[in-house]
């Protein structure tokens, strides 16, 4: 398997510490609103990523942290704290903020069929962890107190940008948007290890420690937990493109200057999910979460596909346009599957050639378009629909799209209606709707009880709909216009 690595910019193969063995990290939500679906795209594609791992038989152990505390409004070190924030815009404890988006994260993952990662650990778990860290960092003498916070000394790095070498200028206080001088500070680059006079008035959660009242930085966070629950040797972080810096690259100079060796040799970041307007974020434009999507009438695997038609290091656009294109596309390949007859032997010999094609196609770093396209391809193959229903029932342990499920529910949907349809002696033809069948079967009833208004208005809201009805001897035929 090839993964592109962003440490090195470069597709690798990839290769793990103990043979058969990941130890994989994925950065988790900061649980002070819903996540939007931007930030929840990354989640599906790393998702794919574990599924396809464990289909080509890794044993994966993945851990994610759920972000509680520390982490302040820039991504940096200044700022409000994003729970405090939370928890005084509804009026709550920081602590019943955090477990109600944490719950309402893990409900959104439900419903993109997004699977629970091994180990889930918040990081206000961890904080004897983060001591003992930052401990041992002082001692090597890879961090410094001042102004009673301990930052991280990045002048001891030989190396401090790990994923793009910038400028000193790029940097500079004032240039970047969200960051203030730190008088604090030896270096511009410098971090907050662990906060306490700084920041503490406004923080709702601190404890004790040798430096005094106070609480843990964002980026000690990810370290503590991920050494306690992957150990030592790292073999594959995740997260969204905009975690690379500074988030990332504090995480390796701390968790590598604490452990003295390699942290984590391959590093996976997901492209933006982009609006018209740019970028998506929580606080412009519309915020655009699973429940919303839900309410304007939308699968929510309906954008799990439209993910999956993408490469996870493209930026995606989405638009409402895009999205019903994917709704389309998606309702039609369910009908397609639908046609299938479950019936007859699964051919094992075309089942293992169509499954190694989907591995190569799936290795090359990823590439969830092709896995698409691999449906397409079975679908296409001469042999037997039992076949191409087995194939297609084994892809989904990796795309997650419920494609075979979806279809034998339609099955049965489509089913029911003919049975309907026999019964009153009246055939509807259509394109494999039964909501819309049925409509044209209750205008049919309408106009046999010689309820022509109640007729008229349901041949209105199919028009309307942009359905055309034909009526045929012994029936009616319907089609999209």
């Amino acid at each position: 398997m090839y993964l592109y690595n962003s440490a090195t910019h470069k597709k690798e193969e990839f290769k793990t510490h103990t043979p058969g063995r990941v130890e994989m990290y994925t950065c988790g939500p900061t649980v002070y609103h819903f996540a939007h679906i931007g930030n929840l795209r990354s989640y599906i594609m790393e998702d794919v990523l574990e599924k396809f791992l464990r289909y080509t038989g890794y044993d994966v152990n993945r851990v994610m942290n759920i972000t509680d505390v520390g982490h302040l409004t820039s991504d940096a070190d200044e700022g409000e704290d994003k729970m405090v924030k939370g928890a005084k815009r509804e009026n709550k404890t920081v602590m019943d903020i955090a477990k109600f988006y944490t719950d309402a994260f893990f409900e959104d993952c439900r419903k993109l069929n997004i699977k629970r990662p091994d180990v889930v650990e918040p990081a206000t778990n961890c904080i004897d962890d983060y001591i003992k860290i930052v401990s041992t960092l002082i001692e090597k003498e890879y961090a410094y107190l001042a102004g009673g916070n301990v930052y991280f000394d990045s002048s001891k790095l030989s190396r401090y940008y790990v994923f793009n070498d910038h400028d000193e200028e790029d940097l500079a206080v004032g240039v970047r948007e969200g960051v203030e001088e730190d008088t604090n500070k030896r270096n511009k680059n410098d971090f907050v290890l662990w906060f306490t006079k700084s920041k503490f008035e406004d923080q709702a959660l601190k404890w004790d420690s040798p430096w005094g009242v106070g609480y843990p930085g964002w980026h000690i966070e990810c370290t503590g937990i991920s050494l306690k629950h992957n150990g030592e040797y790292l073999d594959l972080h995740c997260g969204g493109v905009d975690n690379a810096f500074p988030h990332h690259t504090n995480e390796i100079a701390q968790s590598e200057s604490y452990l003295g060796h390699e942290w984590c040799p391959h590093w996976l970041h997901v492209a933006h999910l982009n609006t018209a307007g740019g970028k998506m974020s929580k606080s412009k434009g519309e915020f655009l979460t699973v429940s919303l999507l839900e309410e304007k009438g939308y699968d929510p695997i309906v954008y799990r596909y439209f993910c999956l038609q993408s490469h996870y290091r493209k930026a995606l656009v989405f638009s409402y346009e895009n999205l019903d294109n994917a709704a389309a596309a998606f309702n039609k390949l369910v009908n397609r599957i639908a046609g299938l007859k479950p019936e007859g032997e699964v051919d094992q010999a075309v089942f293992a050639e169509y499954r190694e094609k989907f591995v190569k196609q799936m290795s090359n770093d990823l590439n969830t378009s092709m896995g698409v396209t691999a449906i397409f391809d079975v679908l296409k193959a001469k042999t037997t629909d039992a076949t191409k229903l087995a194939i297609l029932d084994d892809y989904d342990k990796v795309l997650s799209l419920d494609l075979v499920k979806k279809a034998e529910a339609r099955r049965a949907e489509q089913a029911k209606a003919k049975t309907a349809e026999t019964e009153c002696g009246y055939t509807v033809t259509g394109e494999g709707d039964p909501a819309i069948d049925a409509l044209v079967l209750a205008r049919y009833e309408a106009k046999k009880a010689k309820n022509f208004a109640e007729a008229d208005r349901i041949r209105d809201e199919l028009k309307a709909a942009g359905i055309e009805i034909v009526d045929t001897k012994g029936g009616a035929s319907w089609k999209r216009v």
